[in-house]
């Protein structure tokens, strides 16, 4: 398929992820303006603003949900508040819990705040009381109570002298307490729905408050009245104050009177002028679509949070749909977005000249660019229902979206600032365009196929609108009924002649782009099909399909190629890679397999997601792949085989080495540095074999024991661990226990009971230490009975048995035997003698004990048995009259020799006799 120098891909790594880091709640944002407070179920993650990245996430350990949070001035102390109703102080720079204590509420806590010398500590609960708490000294200084409903709101007066508490409950009321006396001293009553933010001038003698009864109120603390009530047409969940000794002329500050911004369900930022109350300026989205007048709160545009960055002069927005957003003031322009929570992601591709983005169809009617470099987000507002599929040109400096809407879009990025704009529209589809694909050589068409089982071919003008223009319109130059139901996939050829379709109906099409004929159709699939693929080299057409199978198809008979089967469940994206040689597929069990087309091999699985995955693409290098899953992920991956393969050359290299330089070792006798490099190379064998060459040498235990010794602890106990698997073995047990018996001997159980995992390997050496302990004992007695039964031999014309006693048994045949012959009758006669006068000998002697009695017993019936058999054999086959046993004899005492060595390693018995 491709050159024969190709390297086939056998591993991708993941390089980065972009990752949900915030769900709903509160927000907060450090006061040193370098990180972001979010939560997100049981967690408080911590995003660093200049890289857009998750830098530390404190957990619960019970696993309930963070119920509220709050971040002391001086960015030391985090304390959270759980459904469990406990509080916790965190060191959120270590990651780990200080302090942990009952909230005392009776429900979860709904909200708290640090004052600003971070020692005092207040917390609303669902209960209608406020707590506070000293933090340094640790105990409860207060418990208001008089609030009606849930206490969703608590702040200190920024004079901390004045010892006084904002809260605002249910009852849409702002509450006043006197710390000294722990009463409440005023109630402002002016709002008609929930009270969601407070704000404080800069001197500290004028309070805004904003609610959801969209108004704004203005109010005097010295004389604790209202002072106006600001209309401003939209519920207001976030209020901030100018300040006062800024240029903000930009956002329509003409005076020096008290201006602040407020953020709503609109969408947009406005600024009011509290003496007047009229807005001055109104935030503008040239992005985003017109908000309609009947906008509802809960339109996914809509602010929840608005926070000042005072030390760098910004601002910082989070919308309904969990982006955070920070504007640079006076401009109001857009520096950062991040995304929080992405929903499920359906498709992704590549964008930049050198893949330096990614964009990213989310379960959301807005696309979204990212930066990999930096997380950072663009949001493209275009569509108005959920974009459902993605597709990039050749340059990759544009690219395509089809959704619900029933329309297409085509997009371009400047190269230089990296902004993304809408340059074309189409429209002409009457149900949802589930698919979409360009033109692979130029600039010229892109194919759409909809749920209403039609394909339509659109041109691209030669000319595209300039900044700042309105979208071109696209035409469909031709339309075809393609299926039965649902086209689930397009793909364009890489020459731009033909087009494959794949279907709900269990089919894929193949079709010619000039005229949009029928050439073939692909059939074999039992469920529909996700995804059609061209390969970049091979007249091949790869289908996924629900029923779990990957097809390759030949354009030329429209045959099945090969099929690939691993997936559990739907296969639904696949490309090629390694220049059509290999596949990539995604399916919904959530797992991403790489194949290898000639061998139909899957080369590794990768299980990165949770849910189904959806979007899989590759960088132009084929270096790079990204996925996207239903569990709102999208992972960068990395090809690591050639940094996989030069680091197993280079190991094996290193072995070798390693192993030369150990024979040198052995062979000068340097047993404790050949013994340190064949634990390095962790390999057993090996260690095996040094311990065998010390164990030969010619002072082996003492050698043994003084290597041992030297080593270090590491190295012990990987000497122990490799014990435990010799010892399993007859061949290596010996070697095993001579090891056992220098680190038992040596070392204190306590010192044993340090290394790693010590009781696992003591207990699995007792086992089969137990065993060679019996077989050795059987090895005993059989070679005690062969003893027994050479000494007791009668051999005519040699040495009697008497003068064996003391001498080395030499089984080999050196003299004449002639073997006594008789008949049966004179041999069974002759026994009956000899055991009544043995029995006679026996009776008068009196055994050392009774253990020796027995042993004697059976040792005497064991060997007159033996003789009885002998003699029965030899009488009956005769012997030779040459000088040499019978073959009857000889074949016996092998067979006996064989039984007793099958047991043990042990070669001959006399050396047992010895050890003996």
């Amino acid at each position: 398929m491709a050159g024969n120098n190709l390297r086939f891909k056998t591993n991708y790594a993941v390089s980065s992820k972009i990752e949900p880091f915030y769900k709903g709640g509160k927000v907060q944002i450090s006061h040193d303006e370098k990180y972001i407070f979010c939560t997100c179920g049981p967690r408080v993650n911590v995003l660093q603003i200049a890289t857009g990245k998750i830098v530390h996430s404190i957990e619960q350990d019970d696993q309930e949900d963070i119920t509220s949070f709050s971040l002391s001035p001086d960015d030391e102390m985090l304390v959270t508040a759980s459904r469990a109703l406990l509080l916790k102080q965190w060191d959120w720079k270590q990651e780990k819990c200080t302090r942990s204590w009952r909230a005392i509420h009776n429900v979860p806590v709904a909200s708290m705040t640090f004052d600003c010398t971070s020692t005092l500590l207040a917390t609303g609960g669902c209960d209608g009381t406020i707590k506070l708490w000293d933090v340094v000294k640790q105990y409860c200084t207060h418990n208001l109570k008089g609030s009606s409903g849930v206490v969703h709101l608590v702040e200190f007066h920024p004079n901390i002298s004045l010892l006084q508490l904002f809260s605002s409950s249910l009852d849409c009321a702002i509450r006043i307490w006197d710390l000294r006396t722990s009463k409440c001293i005023c109630v402002l009553e002016s709002h008609y729905s929930a009270v969601t933010s407070l704000a404080f001038s800069p001197d500290g003698h004028t309070l805004i408050s904003s609610g959801r009864d969209k108004i704004c109120t203005v109010w005097d603390l010295k004389q604790r009245k209202e002072k106006r009530t600001v209309p401003v047409y939209e519920a207001v969940e976030g209020v901030v104050v100018l300040p006062a000794n800024e240029d903000c002329s930009q956002l329509g500050v003409k005076s020096k009177d008290l201006h602040f911004i407020t953020a709503g369900s609109k969408g947009v930022l406005r600024v009011w002028e509290s003496s007047t109350a009229r807005c001055v300026f109104t935030q503008t989205l040239p992005s985003a679509p017109v908000s309609s007048p009947e906008q509802t709160d809960g339109d996914p545009l809509s602010l929840v949070y608005c926070l000042p960055l005072p030390l760098s002069n910004r601002l910082a927005t989070v919308t309904a749909e969990h982006n955070i957003l920070l504007y640079q003031l006076p401009s109001l322009s857009v520096q950062q977005q991040f995304v929080g929570y992405n929903d499920d992601i359906l498709d992704v591709r590549f964008l930049g000249k050198e893949d330096t983005h990614i964009v990213v169809a989310t379960n959301s009617s807005q696309l979204k660019v990212f930066e990999l470099a930096t997380s950072s987000c663009q949001i493209l507002y275009g569509h108005t229902d959920t974009v459902l599929s993605l597709d990039v040109f050749r340059k990759r400096s544009m690219f395509a979206s089809c959704a619900k809407d029933k329309s297409v879009r085509v997009w371009r990025m400047d190269p230089e600032t990296g902004h993304v704009r809408c340059v074309a529209e189409g429209h002409g589809h009457s149900n949802a365009v589930g698919s979409i694909s360009c033109s692979r050589l130029k600039k010229a068409f892109l194919v759409s196929g909809s749920q209403d089982c039609t394909i339509k071919v659109w041109d691209l003008p030669g000319d595209l609108p300039a900044v700042g223009e309105e979208p071109a319109q696209l035409v469909a130059q031709i339309t075809e009924k393609a299926h039965d139901k649902d086209v689930n996939s397009v793909a364009v050829s890489p020459n731009d002649k033909l087009l494959a379709s794949g279907s709900q109906d269990r089919t894929a099409k193949l079709w010619s782009l000039t005229d949009m004929s029928l050439l073939g159709v692909f059939r074999g699939h039992r469920r529909g099909i996700w995804c059609v693929q061209f390969s970049p080299v091979d007249q091949v057409l790869a289908t996924a399909s629900a029923d779990g199978s990957v097809k390759l198809w030949g354009l030329h008979d429209f045959s099945c190629l090969k099929t690939f089967e691993g997936h559990d469940a739907s296969v639904l994206k696949i490309i090629f890679v390694s220049r059509g040689t290999q596949l990539v597929s995604g399916g919904s069990d959530g797992l991403v397999k790489l194949w290898t087309i000639k061998t139909n091999e899957c080369v590794k699985t990768f299980d990165a997601h949770q849910d189904k995955v959806w979007a899989l693409h590759g960088s132009s290098n084929d270096d790079l792949m990204v996925t996207g899953s239903a569990d709102s992920n999208i992972t960068i991956w990395k090809d690591v085989s050639e940094e996989e393969l030069a680091e197993l050359q280079a190991k094996q290299e290193d072995q070798i080495l390693k192993q030369q330089e150990l024979s040198n070792l052995l062979h000068e006798k340097k047993y404790l540095k050949a013994l340190g490099i064949a634990i390095s190379l962790d390999q057993p064998h090996t260690v095996l074999k040094v311990i065998k060459e010390i164990r030969q040498d010619k002072e082996g235990p003492q050698q043994l024991e003084k290597t041992l010794l030297r080593l270090r602890q590491d190295q012990k106990e990987s000497l122990l661990r490799y014990c435990v698997v010799w010892n399993t073995n007859a061949r290596s047990c010996l070697d095993a226990q001579a090891v056992l018996q220098v680190l038992l001997t040596h070392l204190s159980p306590d010192d044993l009971l340090q290394f790693q995992g010590a009781r696992t390997h003591l207990e699995g050496l007792i086992p089969y230490t137990e065993r060679h302990m019996q077989r050795i004992s059987r090895l005993l007695q059989s070679s005690m009975f062969l003893d027994y039964m050479w000494q007791k031999m009668r051999v005519t014309g040699g040495k009697d048995s008497g003068e064996l006693q003391g001498e080395e048994m030499d089984a080999s045949p050196q003299g004449i035997f002639i073997l006594d012959k008789q008949s049966e009758q004179e041999k069974a006669t002759h026994a009956a003698q000899q055991q009544e006068q043995e029995d006679d000998n026996d009776e008068s002697k009196a055994p050392d004990s009774d253990e020796e009695v027995q042993e004697e017993e059976e040792s005497i019936s064991t060997s007159k048995s033996a003789n009885r058999q002998a003699r029965k054999e030899v009488g009956t086959n005769g012997v030779e009259n040459r000088g040499h046993v019978s073959s009857e004899e000889s074949s016996d005492e092998e067979d006996v020799m064989e039984i007793s060595t099958s047991k043990s390693v042990v070669p001959t018995p006399c050396i047992v006799r010895d050890a003996r």
